[in-house]
């Protein structure tokens, strides 16, 4: 495996070492790896990863150096409501009665209300993620204002 010269091996161990992302150590330790001459095969032995991504994260080292090994952004699934249908689910969330006891409005009281206004429908478990978010983002806001 041919790896382009971008830093030294000690350069490389010394990072390896530093590291505190466990996602990054093990991208800086396969490149630092098949610097000393490491097969692939020792390689993705050693880490558990596939041969294809050994192989994309020198690809991505002899194109970019360290910073090649960064995780890019943009990936992962993307929140099924906007910002903007998440303030308006929160402000009706704010308007509904409450009980002394409890929240009187259930999470298939909300997942009928995003379905009815959005068109998308969320699984209970998403509904009441949702409301917790929403809540963690008032307290934060909150707290934000007495500062």
């Amino acid at each position: 495996m041919t790896v382009v010269d971008h830093h030294s091996l000690d350069e490389l161990r010394a990072r390896f070492e530093r590291e505190t992302d466990p996602r990054q150590s093990k991208r800086i330790w396969i490149i630092w790896q098949a610097r000393q001459g490491r097969t692939e095969p020792q390689i993705t032995a050693a880490v558990g990863m596939s041969r294809r991504a050994v192989q994309s994260w020198v690809h991505r080292y002899n194109l970019y150096g360290l910073e090649g090994l960064v995780d890019r952004p943009g990936r992962g699934r993307k929140p099924i409501l906007s910002d903007e249908q998440r303030r308006f689910v929160a402000q009706w969330l704010d308007q509904q009665p409450r009980s002394q006891d409890a929240d009187s409005l259930r999470g298939v009281d909300i997942q009928q209300f995003i379905q009815q206004h959005f068109g998308k429908l969320l699984s209970l478990s998403a509904v009441y993620d949702l409301r917790h978010q929403l809540v963690d983002d008032l307290v934060k806001e909150v707290m934000a204002e007495q500062c």
